[in-house]
């Protein structure tokens, strides 16, 4: 089930409400401050415009989350592998796919065999 988040005021773009970019669905805004540097600023001013630039900030803000979300799943995740536990993988993992890859052949040769 999705959460959705608390709301502070509804944006609304001509035409409707403003689109979430990542989903694609309606999605609830909040007007913020932030402070940045004048050079960061016009950087990213040069690059989106000055219209522009609240979606250029907010995508990078999701982007930036994603990325914290994943190392703390990493983080989470240490000892879950135990390499006692994969002895197949002992060679290596490219040792391994490349065994799978020849039994597959083999399969796929034998039932093309009996067409």
């Amino acid at each position: 089930m999705t959460k959705i988040p608390q709301v502070v005021n509804f944006q609304w773009a001509i035409g409707g409400p403003v689109q979430g970019r990542a989903s694609g669905v309606i999605m609830r805004t909040k007007r913020t401050h932030i402070v940045i540097a004048e050079q960061l600023a016009a950087q990213i001013d040069r690059l989106v415009g000055k219209r522009g630039r609240s979606g250029f900030l907010a995508q990078a803000a999701e982007k930036e989350l994603m990325r914290l979300r994943q190392i703390k799943a990493l983080k989470a995740a240490i000892g879950a592998w135990r390499d006692e536990e994969h002895p197949e993988l002992e060679r290596g993992a490219a040792a391994w796919v490349a065994k799978v890859r020849r039994e597959d052949e083999k399969r796929y040769r034998k039932v093309s065999a009996r067409r």
